[in-house]
């Protein structure tokens, strides 16, 4: 085991930064496009069996091109927030994720 794969293992950051499972909000700005909410609403569901659509909260830009929304899902694990992460980064209509 070298240095650096101890440290990574060790690192007490990684794992009490979130406790979970825990409610998890997660800013995703993209084209303010018809079937935006309803795709990343699917990409949630793909993560979170549970989360509920009818708590995502929208705030348009203001020359209306772009659509900020939360979602708030339920974080199991580091692993499933960051295939979550991944899944909505890559997605075509998502510009930001936070």
């Amino acid at each position: 085991m070298t240095m650096s794969d101890t440290s990574a293992s060790t690192d007490p950051r990684k794992d009490s930064l979130i406790e979970y499972p825990s409610l998890f909000p997660i800013k995703v700005m993209g084209l303010h496009a018809e079937d935006f909410v309803h795709a990343i609403t699917r990409v949630a569901l793909q993560f979170d069996p549970y989360f509920d659509a009818s708590t995502i909260e929208q705030r348009p830009s203001s020359g209306g091109k772009y659509l900020g929304i939360t979602i708030t899902v339920t974080a199991t694990s580091r692993e499933q927030l960051d295939d979550l992460y991944r899944a909505l980064t890559s997605h075509p209509l998502v510009k930001v994720v936070l």
